[in-house]
Formats: structure tokens, sequence, C-alpha cells
């Protein structure tokens, strides 16, 4: 009985992140298959465009724009399993919180130091944001579902770092580098957001001290 009810709480977790983890790799896969198929690659224009007005728009388009079928395939994964261990370990709603911080905090340091000319495409700033969501929240809380959880990470994914040094490749370091920024602001601010403030302790001898004073 208590197997089951484990079994159960567990499908109680993984039902919303396979809905939500697997309609957003649908929809980037569909995107790019469309974008391919159908738009002969146009569709990409849409991504980051650094201090424009109207690549401001990519900064939500660009993580369902693609280079390629290898491009989504590289990030599919990382996506599943790290936006996985996000679900697992905080729930939903601090999954989609992390989610729209990465999201815009990727896109717009993006935005703003990314080359003139340049289109920035890609959910690599989302898998960069994960890991380092799930890094940080380690430092932040300490607890050991968390440091577990940082330990799979780091072995599996610990490699990727490299991509935030800039190689000029058409590789967007940009991206890389503000997703791990805005996964680390993140943890931040969810574990800060929940710790209850302390009361401030009065002390028996200044209620007395005050009491006199008033007297006089």
């Amino acid at each position: 009985m208590q197997n089951n009810s484990n079994g159960s709480r567990l499908w109680q977790k993984l039902k919303p992140a396979i809905a939500i983890l697997g309609g957003l790799i649908i929809l980037i896969w569909l995107t790019e298959l469309a974008d391919g198929l159908i738009f002969n690659g146009s569709l990409d224009q849409y991504g980051i465009r650094p201090r424009t007005v109207s690549g401001l728009y990519g900064i939500l388009w660009a993580p369902f724009l693609h280079g390629g079928m290898g491009h989504v395939m590289a990030n599919t994964m990382p996506i599943l399993i790290l936006g996985g261990l996000i679900f697992l370990s905080r729930g939903i709603k601090d999954f989609l919180l992390a989610f729209i911080i990465i999201l815009l905090i990727s896109g717009l340091g993006t935005w703003l130091i990314g080359q003139n000319g340049s289109v920035h495409i890609g959910a690599s700033g989302l898998v960069f944001g994960f890991f380092g969501f799930l890094l940080m929240m380690t430092w932040y809380d300490r607890r050991i579902l968390n440091v577990a959880v940082a330990a799979l990470v780091i072995f599996f994914y610990g490699s990727i770092i490299w991509g935030i040094i800039p190689r000029g490749n058409g590789i967007s370091w940009q991206s890389h580098f503000f997703g791990l920024i805005g996964g680390g602001l993140a943890a931040y601010w969810l574990v800060h957001r929940r710790q209850p403030q302390e009361t401030p302790k009065i002390e028996e001898d200044d209620i007395l001290r005050i009491t006199e004073n008033d007297l006089w």
C-alpha cells in the first residue's frame, strides 16, 4: 500500500512535467519543421536582433527557432532532463517562474550586448538557465535533495559551462551566459522570497526601561 501511495504521488508530480515540457518540445519541433518545409528558413529572421526595436520580439520567439534539426535535437534532451529535475525538486510553480525569469534575462542580455547585425536563435539559453538554476539552488538551499540533483547535473552536463566563452563560430555565447545568470537569479529569488522575515526580539529589560522612562 505504501508503494502504491508513493507511486501515485510521483505520478502526480510527473503529469504536469510531461504536459508542459512535452508541449514545449513539440512546439519547438513543429516550428522548426514548418520553418524548413514551408518557410524555407525565413522564420529565423524573427530571432533576437541586438539593439533593434523589432529584435525585442525575438526574446519570446528565439527559443522556438533553430538553425536546423541538428540544433533542435541538441537542445531537446537537456531541456527535458534539466527541466524535469526542476519540476521534480521544486514543483510546477517554481518551474514556471524560473522559466519566465530565464527567458527574459537571457533574451534581454543577448539583445543588449549581441553583435550588430546578428540574429540569435535557439533554446540553449533555457538549457543554460536550467543548468544554472539547479546548481545555484544548492548554494542557496543546501538540502540533501538539492545537493543530489546538483551532483547529477554536474556529472552529466558540467561540460556545457564552456559554452559561455566567446568562440566566434556562430554560437550565441551571449544567450548561454545570460541564461546561466538568469538561472542563478531565479534560484536566489525563489529561495529568498519564501524565507519568513524574523520578528525583532524585545528583551524584558528594554520593556522595563521604556516603562520607567515613560513614568518620568
